[in-house]
């Protein structure tokens, strides 16, 4: 596959899923009447249908990462290489920004307005970081074992960790940069985006490191699941 595809499907794979985000949480705010937790439960259902389904659109073009945490460490795995980096990231946080306004213009929203949502301190950050590293966990895991599945794990991860992290796991420096630019529920105040970002790589660096351990690439000639050699089947074999 061409660079150009991959940075186009990247590009719009990361506005899509920030129109989902931005968009169905200003849909959930104005139905829900002041209800947090009605609008939180809208966001988080149409944000995992959404993911889903565009994971499944774009992987096979260019990895679907919308994600620079996500690109760093495939990068870092040699599953892609080093030059693509910078290329994927920028095509990354200028899809998000172009997926803002995307939702903005849907609801008749000023395409671009600094947030005023204050998501900052040390529980924030700590969410973050967590919920960083379970994502990371998830696409490390489940990619080298169970790639099929892939999709719908990352989406019921980010469902399940829009609940159980108080920061409401954004997960993602370019979906944390461009949802500074919104001042709705999905949105986050710019100063507070930084101790966001910090948290997110501390959190994507951990995995990495911890998950690949765990999950040793696939061998040359590897043939179940992507992590299994059939060596390893003789081995098992051989002892009953």
């Amino acid at each position: 596959m061409t660079l150009a595809r991959r940075l186009v499907a990247e590009g719009v794979g990361t506005a899509l899923l920030l129109a989902v985000v931005v968009g169905s949480g200003i849909m959930a705010e104005r139905l829900a009447g002041g209800n947090v937790a009605i609008a939180l439960l809208a966001n988080t259902i149409a944000t995992g249908a959404g993911l889903v389904a565009l994971i499944l659109m774009f992987g096979t073009i260019s990895g679907a990462h919308f994600n620079p945490v996500v690109t760093l460490s495939e990068a870092w795995q040699k599953n892609l290489p080093a030059a693509d980096v910078l290329p994927y990231v920028a095509v990354q946080i200028a899809g998000a920004f172009a997926g803002v306004a995307a939702a903005h213009a849907m609801f008749d929203e000023p395409l671009y307005v600094a947030s005023e949502h204050v998501r900052t301190g040390a529980a924030q950050w700590w969410s973050e970081c967590v919920a960083t590293f379970g994502l990371l966990g998830v696409i490390i895991g489940c990619s080298r074992s169970r790639p099929g599945i892939t999709p719908f794990a990352v989406a019921a991860y980010i469902t399940a960790a829009y609940w159980f992290t108080a920061s409401t796991s954004f997960a993602n420096p370019a979906v944390t940069l461009a949802r500074a630019a919104s001042n709705t529920f999905a949105g986050i105040r710019p100063a507070d985006a930084p101790g966001f970002i910090l948290a997110q790589l501390v959190g994507a660096i951990a995995a990495t490191l911890l998950f690949t351990w765990l999950y040793p690439a696939a061998p040359r000639g590897a043939t179940v699941g992507g992590t299994v050699a059939p060596s390893d089947f003789t081995e098992r074999r051989s002892t009953h």
